[in-house]
């Protein structure tokens, strides 16, 4: 888009002096944006003239005047083809800097990006996880890596990255770093968090990220059946680590808790709720959304089972769970024992809480959508798509109801 700039002189009338003597300004729009400077000369505003943007008459103080508004009108042009010359961007703040001749220092990306992780890193346990200081850090050393192989530069000035800038940094995840669709999509998400503080700084004019779309696919979650449980549940397991595995997964399949939130409790979050029954009270690491979740006889069982394990009373904590990399690992082992083919992971134990577990016995969503800390419903939604007994069952439903329609219409034909 071609730079439209304006330049207009006028005197300032707010700005007169006792002697009534007002400052002659000037005014310089750019794509819509305006900058005021002085011209540091007055005139009485009897002899300005609105309309010319210069003072009245020939005589030698118009003519000094105005021969100095002329030669400003040239300094500005002159530092506007300049700034197209070395092709830089023709901005509010570049422009004004040229005039005034202040050599302003590039804004570099990856200062900025740093400042935006160190922010991140004091408010870790505050606004933010853990999990999303190493992304941010993670899409930092990307963008490092990505600028090495693509310009062979270690930084790069802010007003240089453009949508072609976003579009290869894109191509650089999918195929030097192997990135998955929705792996690709996140970092770039990160990154564009990086170009709104520039924007909202007024750092940049224009947001590379205009004109680029990418879309998350949505990922076929992985999850426990009614059976799969059973045999868990049912499996004698001759080792005492596969039997603690064991009994923490399943107590995060009948409470939807994550790993983190599972290793984070205490007995002190355990309470009475509304129902007179005892709750799960927190909070998840991931959102700091509240989770709040009634007991069932099951989890019960497994809190009763290791209230007195010397690692839940010398920890305080409720459960006595091993390192999620040791978890996950020993429950590869479960699913080969108990004959499950799926790639068993301590996460699948919340997507099975959603499905099996609550929707799939008729648990309304939005009860389930509460339960699970999410924020908002779409994000349980995902859980109901994959339910077909679900669809099976509604469906069910309306096929009788043209059965029994299909009925009367045939009592009433004979």
């Amino acid at each position: 888009m071609k730079t439209k700039v304006s330049i207009l002189f006028y005197a300032k009338r707010a700005k007169a002096s006792v002697n009534g003597l007002v400052p002659i300004y000037t005014r310089i729009t750019i794509n819509g944006k305006r900058i005021e400077l002085s011209t540091n000369r007055f005139v009485e505003i009897s002899k300005w003239s609105t309309e010319a943007g210069k003072m009245k008459g020939t005589s030698e103080e118009a003519r000094s005047i105005n021969n100095h508004l002329d030669l400003l009108k040239v300094q500005i042009i002159d530092a506007q083809m300049e700034l197209i010359h070395k092709k830089i961007p023709i901005t509010s703040e570049t422009l004004k800097s040229k005039i005034l001749g202040v050599d302003e220092r590039a804004r570099m990306l990856v200062p900025i990006f740093q400042d935006h992780n160190n922010k991140i890193k004091e408010l870790v346990g505050k606004e933010y996880a853990p999990g999303t200081l190493e992304r941010y850090k993670t899409s930092l050393s990307h963008t490092i890596e990505f600028l090495q192989w693509k310009y062979n530069i270690s930084d790069i000035d802010i007003t240089k990255i453009d949508h072609a800038f976003i579009t290869d940094y894109e191509f650089w995840l999918r195929s030097v770093r192997n990135c998955a669709n929705n792996t690709a999509v996140k970092y770039i998400k990160n990154f564009s968090k990086i170009i709104k503080i520039c924007l909202a700084n007024n750092w940049i004019e224009r947001n590379p990220f205009a004109n680029y779309k990418s879309k998350v696919k949505e990922v076929e979650r992985v999850y426990l059946t009614e059976t799969e449980i059973q045999n868990i549940i049912e499996k004698d397991f001759k080792t005492e680590r596969l039997s603690l595995v064991r009994d923490i997964f399943l107590f995060s399949c009948f409470t939807g808790l994550a790993y983190i939130d599972v290793k984070n409790l205490t007995k002190s979050h355990i309470s009475f709720g509304i129902d007179g029954e005892k709750w799960i009270f927190t909070h998840r690491q991931k959102t700091e959304s509240a989770s709040k979740i009634p007991i069932l006889p099951v989890t019960q069982m497994i809190i009763d089972k290791y209230s007195d394990h010397p690692q839940s009373v010398n920890e305080d904590k409720l459960l006595p769970i091993l390192s999620n990399q040791k978890m996950n690992a020993y429950l590869k082992e479960i699913a080969g024992v108990c004959e499950i083919e799926k790639e068993l992971t301590f996460h699948i134990a919340r997507h099975t809480f959603a499905t099996t577990v609550t929707l799939t016995n008729g648990v309304p969503i939005e009860s389930v959508s509460k339960m699970l800390g999410h924020k908002n419903l779409r994000t349980t939604q995902h859980y109901a798509k994959v339910l077909d007994k679900k669809v099976s069952e509604d469906m069910m439903i309306l096929r009788e109801k043209f059965i029994s329609k299909e009925n009367m219409r045939n009592v009433n034909n004979g």
